[in-house]
């Protein structure tokens, strides 16, 4: 299998992405394509040493002279830099040469070029980004997190079919899936909620309700369904929170000798914790509804972000998930 990697997205340099890429291959059996400023890659990848030198047959390089900028409007970056890393990371899959793209670049034109290149998976309204909690009982998908602010009840509808793919991937045989409101009764919310509700109240989806915020953690619901605006807005929530946590941890922790001894008997618990809050556990957020696979990762993902992005990218193609997409979409609402 062949993954192209934007090997100039991200904020923290392509040597980041080049070392995730380095972790992906010692775990996997695959080829991996840095497409980028071919002199800047290069020069990097000389500089690999050790036992890691071996990978480096594995690799290959595409040149892209341009880059998209992180403050740079998606769509207007896409139609004037069609040689920029991002869109000739997506004309590989579009010709066959590679199966997926992974990016930590402009995450908009990511999507945009995406669908540009690709297009998208039959019966799909519009694509859009899934992200995975972890919660108190197993990992939850949550859809969408950022792509389509506006949205009507069709799309809510086909989010919570693409969104239950994903679940798959964590071997859910049937997710329960929840939609994200101001309350659990029917009934709660604006016109949008009220008639997606209705939508997946009639689906053959294991649709279970109404969940509020504070529910999201508790592990009862597997899928979580929303539009962009709010989704976005718990995605960067629960960073900050778990962020900010740790570093109130740490905090009261060195305030005294007696909370230093007790951490150092507790570390092996703290470790676990620190693991299961880091996103780069996760890896990326899969592109869903694109004909082909895309994973966008967070602007300042680890080498261990890019690798679990790649390996994530893998295990889509390996479960083949637009397939199963494409085929849920097509059996519609229970009712006809």
């Amino acid at each position: 299998m062949k993954i192209a990697l934007d090997a100039m997205g991200g904020d923290l340099g392509p040597q980041v992405l080049i070392d995730g890429a380095l972790l992906a291959l010692e775990q996997e059996d695959l080829r991996i394509t840095l497409v980028g400023d071919e002199n800047i890659l290069t020069s990097q990848l000389e500089m690999i040493s050790g036992r890691q030198q071996r990978l480096l047959d594995k690799i290959d390089v595409v040149h892209a002279p341009t880059v998209v900028g992180m403050d740079e409007n998606p769509v207007d970056a896409i139609r004037k830099k069609r040689d920029s890393s991002i869109m000739v990371a997506f004309d590989l899959v579009k010709s066959g040469t590679v199966t997926a793209v992974v990016s930590a670049g402009n995450s908009g034109a990511t999507l945009a070029a995406g669908v540009r290149k690709l297009g998208r998976l039959k019966n799909v309204a519009r694509p859009g980004l899934a992200t995975v909690f972890p919660t108190l009982k197993g990992p939850v998908v949550m859809m969408d997190i950022g792509a389509n602010v506006e949205c009507r009840p069709v799309h809510l509808y086909q989010f919570a079919v693409m969104a239950s793919g994903v679940s798959t991937l964590y071997n859910v045989k049937k997710p329960r899936v929840g939609l994200l409101t101001i309350g659990e009764e029917t009934g709660k919310g604006n016109s949008l909620i009220k008639e997606a509700y209705s939508l997946l109240d009639r689906s053959r989806l294991n649709f279970i309700g109404n969940v509020e915020g504070r529910d999201v953690f508790k592990g009862d619901v597997d899928v979580i369904v929303c539009d962009g605006f709010v989704g976005n807005i718990c995605l960067k929530i629960s960073e900050g929170l778990a962020e900010a946590a740790m570093k109130m941890l740490r905090d009261e922790i060195l305030k005294s000798t007696l909370a230093k001894v007790g951490y150092l008997l507790a570390r092996p618990a703290f470790k676990k914790f620190a693991k299961k809050v880091d996103y780069a556990e996760y890896g990326g957020a899969p592109l869903l509804g694109i004909n082909g696979i895309g994973i966008v990762c967070h602007g300042k993902s680890s080498s261990l972000a890019i690798k679990n992005a790649i390996i994530g990218a893998v295990d889509m193609e390996r479960r083949k998930l637009n397939d199963v997409i494409e085929r849920d979409l097509g059996e519609g609402l229970a009712d006809g």
